[in-house]
């Protein structure tokens, strides 16, 4: 960055300004990295708040005005990996939400057959929570491998696979009807 090291001496001594000012240089950067970890801009600007406030509060901490970027950049990405960590545990759809959301979608027939029923039923877990996501609920990928915390190649994979499972179950029966 440009900017001078007086400018982050100033913060460092207490320049509410100073540090306000370093802040507006580093926003778009800052804001880069945090919508690059979060996937969404009102998780990517909460980060940003929170590593920003954090910065605030310890910028006394820094040793070198010189590596002042590095420095909260990396107090950035701590913040949104923390957060990341929270949102798992909370992301994670335990098996009797995605059963609930099986049996009460809009988009799934009320004569759903059976044999459907009972072949997405025996499937790997993450397979069937994959299927249901993109084929019952519309989700694109990107968002499905969100919820499920997994790569978009893996969920890819899941769903392939499923699918491959769903036609050896269910044979020709289903084959072509549009869903496998």
């Amino acid at each position: 960055m440009s900017y001078s090291t007086k400018l982050v001496e100033l913060a460092i001594a207490g320049d509410k300004q100073a540090f306000e000012q370093l802040i507006k240089l580093e926003a778009e950067k800052l804001y880069k990295i945090a919508y690059l970890h979060m996937r969404n801009k009102e998780d990517a600007l909460d980060v940003i708040q929170e590593a920003t406030f954090k910065a605030y509060i310890s910028i006394h901490q820094l040793k070198s005005p010189a590596f002042f970027s590095t420095w909260l950049v990396k107090i950035l990405m701590r913040t949104a990996y923390t957060e990341l960590a929270r949102k798992k545990k909370i992301v994670q759809l335990p098996e009797e939400t995605l059963d609930y959301l099986m049996e009460s979608s809009p988009a799934l027939e009320l004569n759903l057959s059976i044999d459907l029923s009972d072949a997405l039923s025996s499937l790997n877990m993450n397979y069937r929570n994959a299927i249901l996501l993109f084929y019952y609920y519309d989700l694109p990928i990107r968002t499905i491998s969100t919820i499920l915390n997994k790569p978009q190649a893996t969920v890819k994979t899941y769903l392939r696979r499923a699918k491959a499972e769903l036609r050896k179950t269910l044979g020709a029966d289903y084959y072509g009807k549009g869903f496998i």
